[in-house]
């Protein structure tokens, strides 16, 4: 019986998993490039994973169709993951700092990256309105079932924040709080991101990220070998002023 499209995609990336995670790189990179010719989509993330072994120059930005099934896959165990098994708690740390520092009221969230809700769901009684946004339904539905946002959307960040500043309802009011945790790692270019932040931004808006920190100040960003996005410091500093954020209150390598 001949391999479906599915099935040869599927025995190419566990080859060439089972090659990556021996060490063996350059037996595992013709496996994720027929991954890519199986797959120009890239579900599997064959893209990130060649970069990350340093067998193909990055892509700008993790592939969306990798983030949708990634994320959608590990939806139902997300919390468990991050938080009790690798003490994950970005959520709780810019909870306390914006209830310490910037408590608002704030007039419009928007959470971008959303997840299963836990920046809204710590954060939600410090702002009129809330909107979330994230690339995976399943994510939105643990969302919805916290009740923590008005508004809920399942799509891409940046092309929402794209289409989102074009709006033509007269309802259209744009953001004074941007709140992103953990989401900046899956990206490397950050131009488009803080362009469509910039678009949707009241006078006065604030935002707050987390990423991870990239040591040496004069590379902009790179990928790495745990297939994420690092970003340095004066790289951050300058897509924050590209945005219009010129005050920052707070940068703390954790």
């Amino acid at each position: 019986m001949p391999l479906t499209d599915h099935d040869a995609l599927e025995e190419a990336y566990m080859a060439a998993l089972k090659h990556e995670k021996a060490g063996r790189f350059h037996e595992a990179k013709p496996f994720y490039e027929q991954c890519l010719v199986l797959d120009p989509d890239d579900h599997v993330g064959a893209s990130v994973r060649l970069a990350a072994m340093g067998l193909a120059k990055a892509p700008d930005t993790s592939p969306t169709a990798y983030m949708e099934q990634l994320f959608n896959q590990f939806a139902d165990q997300f919390d468990e993951i991050l938080i009790e098994k690798l003490g994950y708690s970005v959520p709780m740390q810019l909870e306390q700092w914006f209830r310490a520092n910037k408590p608002g009221p704030y007039r419009r969230m928007v959470d971008l990256g959303c997840g299963t809700g836990l920046v809204g769901m710590l954060m939600t009684d410090m702002c009129e309105h809330a909107t979330g946004v994230d690339i995976a339904e399943k994510m939105i539905e643990a969302s919805d079932g916290r009740a923590a946002y008005d508004e809920l959307f399942v799509n891409e960040v940046v092309h929402f924040l794209q289409e989102y500043a074009k709006s033509d309802n007269p309802a259209y009011q744009p953001f004074d709080l941007f709140v992103t945790a953990d989401m900046l790692p899956y990206i490397g270019a950050l131009e488009p991101l803080f362009d469509g932040i910039a678009a949707n931004a009241a006078p006065g808006a604030t935002l707050a990220f987390s990423c991870e920190g990239l040591p040496n100040l004069n590379e902009g960003w790179s990928i790495t070998p745990q297939h994420r996005f690092a970003h340095s410091k004066k790289y951050l500093e300058q897509m924050c002023a590209r945005a219009g954020f010129l005050n920052i209150d707070l940068c703390e390598v954790i």
